[in-house]
């Protein structure tokens, strides 16, 4: 018998207070087991076969463009977004203006401008989760259909594995970091042989949601923190070569676009000063980096900066596992599937939470994210 162990992995919990709350480590066992003689049946791609149904005719439309006009794509969304945040300050402005009236007209606008608002988030996240697939297509890797869609006879079976594709995305620092949770969460290890990556085993439908929703943060966690490294390296060098502390302003050391640190609000120079890496620690690797951070400050990262990012990943998992009214599936069959399989599941994950912290950062200076 080969037990897989999380015993260095995370759960994630979807409560209601639109947060993913990390839960308790634990241990859960597997058993390998022969291939089955049944036909086998694999996981089959479209250009645009994803689990999650775009709500909002601005979303449709864009799918259309994305599909048929890719060089037009970024074009579209770019003016999209602009005139979904037009729509929704001017509805807002309205409101402020008739508020000194009747208050029966202020309630009314009041609430004509929250439908508004309303109706712009539910574009904005559709518009949000074509900017992730079309990440994904251009590292042509099609993202895995509803997992009900996938099984025979409790069987999972994913193919192409696009493994390479996958992993093409993370700088070598970061990927190093990723195989370790890969083999933490699978138990699959990085150099394995092509017969113990197809070796089969159980595991329970729920706790592969939560590995999944797991792996997103994981991937968002490892963008915001790799980025917040690299500034505070930047810093400490400026340190180093000025024999001060640097007097750069903020967006000075931030031409890249990085406006947030890990813990998802707006930065100051005086709050990054107090994180800046010791002299002691300023030749750590990425890698030791991540690990400080774990233990000093991953109690403050359990969010995404977004409620819109909260609701897609929370939406998009419940999709994914087939659960109608929660992100985390609550489904406890057991499922044979290979530790290929696994893999190819994880690793899309944290390439999701990846794009979703790039899309974040691109969507905020066009429309106006809410923060979580």
């Amino acid at each position: 018998m080969i037990t897989l162990s999380m015993k260095n992995s995370m759960y994630l919990h979807h409560n209601h207070h639109n947060t993913f709350t990390f839960l308790p480590p634990s241990n859960f066992r597997t058993v390998p087991t022969r291939r089955a003689q049944s036909p086998r049946v694999v996981c089959e791609f479209s250009s645009l076969n994803s689990p999650l149904k775009l709500r909002s005719i601005v979303g449709k439309s864009l799918t259309c463009v994305m599909l048929n006009h890719p060089l037009l794509f970024h074009v579209a969304v770019e003016k999209e977004l602009k005139l979904l945040a037009y729509h929704r300050e001017s509805a807002f402005s309205h409101m402020h203006q008739l508020s000194s009236k009747s208050d029966d007209g202020a309630l009314l606008h009041r609430r004509i401008a929250q439908v508004k608002e309303n109706q712009c988030q539910i574009c904005v996240e559709d518009v949000m989760y074509l900017l992730i697939l079309n990440k994904f297509s251009e590292i042509r890797v099609p993202m895995v259909p509803k997992i009900s869609s996938c099984l025979y006879n409790r069987r999972l079976e994913i193919l192409p594995s696009k493994d390479w594709e996958l992993e093409s995305i993370h700088t070598l620092e970061i990927l190093d970091i990723i195989k370790e949770h890969v083999t933490n969460v699978t138990g699959l290890r990085a150099n394995s042989s092509v017969t113990e990556s197809w070796a089969t085993t159980e595991v329970r439908h729920v706790l592969l949601g939560q590995v999944y929703v797991a792996s997103i943060l994981y991937g968002y966690f490892l963008k915001s923190v790799s980025l917040r490294y690299r500034l505070e390296r930047n810093l400490s060098n400026n340190d180093l070569r000025l024999g001060h502390r640097a007097a750069l302003s903020f967006n000075d050391m931030c031409r890249n676009g990085l406006k947030d640190t890990i813990f998802g609000g707006s930065s100051n120079m005086q709050s990054t000063g107090q994180g800046l890496v010791k002299q002691e620690e300023e030749n750590e690797d990425l890698k030791c980096y991540v690990m400080r951070i774990h233990t000093e400050s991953l109690q403050k990262c359990d969010k995404f900066r977004s409620k819109e990012g909260v609701n897609l990943v929370g939406n998009y998992t419940c999709a994914l596992f087939n659960n109608d009214e929660s992100g985390l599936v609550e489904n406890d069959d057991v499922i044979l599937t290979s530790f290929s399989s696994l893999k190819r599941l994880v690793l899309e994950a944290v390439a999701f939470g990846t794009f979703l912290w790039e899309t974040e950062d691109y969507i905020d200076n066009l429309y106006k994210l809410k923060n979580n």
